[in-house]
């Protein structure tokens, strides 16, 4: 389980007050072995330089926390905290010194130290070691949490893939499949026992198929469309004068991840609520290709429409879709996503988007 915002929070805090404490208790004591007396003089400079550098940081953490997901690409992640390099050597120094001028003066005391050009060089110097330090335990953090966010989406779409696994083999067990498969079949067997015997195989192979790829949470697309075709081949023995299919694959796309068994449910959603309550010829194309860092995957018809998909989501025989867009949303977050859009004249498209890389 995640650690709740609020507790990191509160532990980097207290993390960054033990630092600054450390550094003026060390101060502190660098000051008494050279002779000093005035004890409020070490405490005064580093007290300085943590409020500064705590306002700094703070400032810097807050413009880039949107910038967080990109500590998977640590050299882009490093160039955009190294721009505010600037501001902490051209803001840091110039405040922290006014602070100890005005308080010494305050005291009736001068605060003596090197040429201003001397002093600049070094404190630039380094301020610049500490944000790089601080900048790398914050990576090492932020890489940290996005481990147990990984870990935790893992485990989530594991358990939601057992799910799927259950709903998927259970519906496929259900008379509506089998008892259409095998009375495809019977027909067959009076006028063509080879094409039975073909489609007889290929019914064992989307069942075979549905039990392999339901041990991972995820899949490749050329496993998926092994599982996509074999159903298509029995599903177009019962409806072969009435669907065509066609199948637009990039050969670049066949490696890609997908959730396990997610191709399939579209391509049976356009069967059960459009060719079935239909008695016209019905097209289907499946088009699958990169696009930038994603994959594409689009599933449409020419005949649907959005109002008869819709009621079906609202009275349950939608929860196929409705569990790969919670199992999309567990393994890529944002990055992915499906979704529905209705086509001219008519015709419904499904639409899944993928990122490429984890």
């Amino acid at each position: 389980m995640l650690p709740r915002p609020a507790s990191s929070k509160i532990a980097a805090s207290l993390a960054w007050v033990l630092f600054w404490t450390l550094m003026v208790l060390v101060a502190v004591e660098d000051f008494r072995r050279d002779g000093g007396v005035a004890i409020w003089q070490p405490v005064l400079w580093e007290t300085s330089s943590a409020c500064v550098a705590t306002f700094l940081f703070t400032l810097q953490r807050r413009a880039t926390r949107r910038h967080d997901a990109l500590v998977a690409q640590p050299l882009r992640w490093f160039a955009l905290q190294a721009r505010w390099l600037p501001l902490y050597w051209f803001g840091f120094t110039p405040v922290v010194f006014a602070i100890r001028h005005a308080i010494y003066a305050l005291a009736g005391a001068s605060y003596d130290h090197e040429p201003w050009l001397d002093v600049f060089f070094y404190e630039a110097l380094k301020i610049t070691l500490f944000v790089g330090l601080f900048t790398t335990i914050g990576f090492g953090l932020l890489s940290f949490r996005a481990l147990l966010d990984a870990r935790v989406r893992a485990e989530q779409a594991n358990a939601l893939l057992r799910e799927a696994q259950l709903a998927r083999l259970t519906r496929q067990m259900q008379p509506h499949f089998l008892f259409n498969a095998l009375n495809t079949i019977s027909s067959l067997m009076h006028t063509d026992v080879l094409r039975a015997d073909a489609t007889l195989v290929r019914l064992a192979e989307v069942l075979r198929a549905t039990l392999a790829l339901g041990e991972r949470p995820q899949a490749s697309l050329g496993d998926e469309l092994h599982l996509a075709q074999a159903y298509a081949a029995v599903m177009l023995e019962r409806f072969d004068d009435r669907v065509s299919l066609a199948w637009d694959i990039a050969p670049d796309a066949l490696t890609v991840p997908l959730p396990a068994v997610s191709l399939q449910p579209l391509l049976e959603n356009v069967f059960k609520h459009t060719v079935e309550r239909r008695r016209g010829p019905v097209a289907i194309r499946i088009r699958a290709a990169r696009d930038g860092d994603a994959l594409v995957l689009q599933v449409e018809d020419d005949a649907g429409t959005l109002d008869e998909v819709r009621p079906a989501a609202a009275n349950g025989s939608g929860i196929a879709l409705a569990n790969l867009r919670t199992r999309l949303a567990a393994l890529h977050g944002a990055q992915a996503g499906l979704t529905l859009a209705a086509l001219a004249p008519s015709g419904v498209r499904a639409e899944m988007r993928v990122p490429c890389a984890s």
